[in-house]
């Protein structure tokens, strides 16, 4: 379930968007940037990346620089830990 960090002004509950298991997992495995939340990056089929995505618990919630999630998460093929923080 998706959810809100006060702290993550842009994210709303409503526009995240939950991650398919196999994504869950493998975060579930790796420390967290803060509490409740992880800092990736995303690579997709096209080739496309996406830095500085912030993971809140299982679901997308924002991506520093866009308002929506420009993307499908069935177009995920790599998600990589960074912890690369930003003023939110």
């Amino acid at each position: 379930m998706c959810r809100q960090l006060n702290f993550i002004a842009h994210a709303s509950a409503s526009q995240m968007i939950p991650l398919p298991s196999f994504w869950r997992a493998k975060l579930a495995e790796a420390p967290e940037t803060g509490m409740g939340y992880q800092i990736v990056t995303i690579q997709l089929l096209d080739g496309r990346e996406f830095k500085q995505v912030a993971i809140i618990g299982d679901c997308i919630g924002q991506i520093r620089g866009f308002k929506d999630i420009p993307f499908a998460v069935a177009d995920i093929v790599n998600i990589e830990l960074t912890h690369e923080k930003w003023d939110w």
